[in-house]
């Protein structure tokens, strides 16, 4: 069964993630049947060897890695109350402001797949604002390789260690 559907899943992977984790400072959320790992982004590496590693976690695949800009979170610029019914309307107000030194602007989201467990597991590692960088996780996991560059790429998220940091979709006068 799925963990939604058996919420003790979900409470036994929090404890064995709480206990493996127990000295990297990380903080886990559980909402709607899944668990968010946010994990401070200077424990980055020793956290991924251990999602990976750990015989009661076994994270061994990577599904997506995703980067996320948090700079406009919870500021709606859709106006659906006074959308047309012939079409859409979208209000836009370009002037707001955004926190571009904020800590929490930039995250690299991470969602993972034990196939021995059957088990899937969301982190999140914020990457700070004015020059947002976390470690790259290539050599725990070498799928994250065009992901990264991805991030890299569209949000401009560095990539510490990573092999081959490049674009991969747009020019570089982009």
């Amino acid at each position: 069964k799925d963990i939604l559907s058996n919420p003790a899943r979900l409470t036994a992977l929090v404890d064995i993630l709480g206990e493996a984790l127990a000295d990297q400072g990380c903080e886990t959320i559980t909402n709607l049947g899944e668990i968010t790992l946010i994990v401070p982004s200077e424990r980055l590496a020793d956290v991924a060897w251990i999602l990976r590693d750990h015989p009661q976690l076994r994270f061994e695949q990577l599904i997506d890695l995703c980067g996320v800009d948090y700079a406009a979170y919870g500021k709606s610029e859709w106006a659906t109350e006074e959308a047309s019914t012939t079409g859409f309307g979208r209000g836009v107000d370009r002037d707001q402001e955004l926190a571009v030194d904020d800590p929490k602007r930039f995250a690299v989201v991470y969602h993972f797949l034990s196939l021995v467990h059957n088990r899937r597991l969301r982190m999140r590692v914020y990457a700070g604002g004015a020059q947002p960088m976390v470690d790259s996780v290539v050599p725990v996991w070498a799928a994250a390789n065009w992901f990264e560059r991805e991030a890299f790429d569209l949000f401009g998220i560095l990539f510490r260690g990573h092999p081959d940091l490049r674009r991969i979709l747009t020019d570089y006068g982009f």
